[in-house]
């Protein structure tokens, strides 16, 4: 078995919310989503778990759950805005590895949390996050899902909303089926900085694929700065980001 590193997971989590006002405090099953984040924070081994929040309500609701909250700014423009004022209000040092963990992601598995970190503790990248292989051609064709592609040294390439990559043969003569034996990959947006890195990273300027892709994580690439990419043990389920959302994971958790 590989050594357990030592890492800190960091949760943003913002009370206002376009498309689910309040998300974080908004029940599953009884359980405000906050705090399930949390729950599976903890299972991953983390060495402190940090909620960045900028709301009283939040720092309430998880007032039992054995968690540090760090109150932030209400003005941040990202989550990642939001951890790197966690790392200077923490003095966290600069080596410290921190894992974001996005505050709607209640059933994210614990080895995945765990490999993310492993990911960064095993390569000398400032970045590092998850990937799983695409097995459905839609999928691949999906605007809403990002692919990624990697070198041979486990390190992201390019990511996109655009198929990626463009199988030039095989799509031409058939675009409703995923040629075989081309690594394919959706990109899973959990990531570990280290801490030094993080602040640096909120301080970038923004750039023109970051932009045009709407993707933040292209900022880092394209700024020169590597990031490691693993396949995640076990898969991630969607996120919860509407109303319907919530139906799914209250029918879900209740066929369990």
């Amino acid at each position: 078995m590989p050594t357990i590193p030592n890492f800190i997971v960091a949760i943003p989590a913002r009370y206002g919310s376009t498309r689910l006002p309040g998300k974080p405090l908004r029940m599953i099953a009884g359980v405000p989503m906050i705090a399930r984040v949390a729950k599976r924070a903890l299972q991953a081994g983390a060495t402190q778990v940090v909620v960045a929040t900028d709301d009283e309500r939040i720092v309430d609701a998880l007032a039992e759950q054995g968690v540090d909250v760090c109150m932030t700014r209400s003005d941040h423009a990202s989550g990642s805005d939001r951890l790197a004022e966690c790392v200077a209000l923490y003095g966290w040092p600069p080596d410290t590895i921190v894992v974001n963990l996005q505050g709607d992601e209640p059933f994210a598995p614990a080895a995945g949390i765990l490999e993310v970190a492993h990911a960064l503790a095993e390569d000398n990248a400032p970045m590092a996050t998850l990937a799983t292989p695409i097995t459905d051609v839609h999928e691949l064709f999906d605007p809403n899902v990002v692919k990624l592609v990697c070198s041979s040294q486990g390190r992201a390439m390019y990511f996109s909303r655009a198929p990626l990559p463009w199988a030039r043969d095989a799509f031409a003569a058939d675009r409703n089926t995923l040629p075989e034996a081309v690594p394919f990959l959706r990109h899973i947006g959990i990531y570990a900085y280290r801490a030094g890195f993080l602040q640096q990273y909120a301080g970038l300027a923004r750039t023109p694929l970051e932009q045009a892709e709407s993707l933040e994580q292209l900022r880092v690439l394209e700024h020169g700065y590597p990031i490691a990419v693993r396949l995640t043990p076990e898969p991630f389920p969607p996120g919860i980001d509407t109303e319907a959302d919530l139906q799914r994971a209250e029918a879900w958790l209740s066929n369990a």
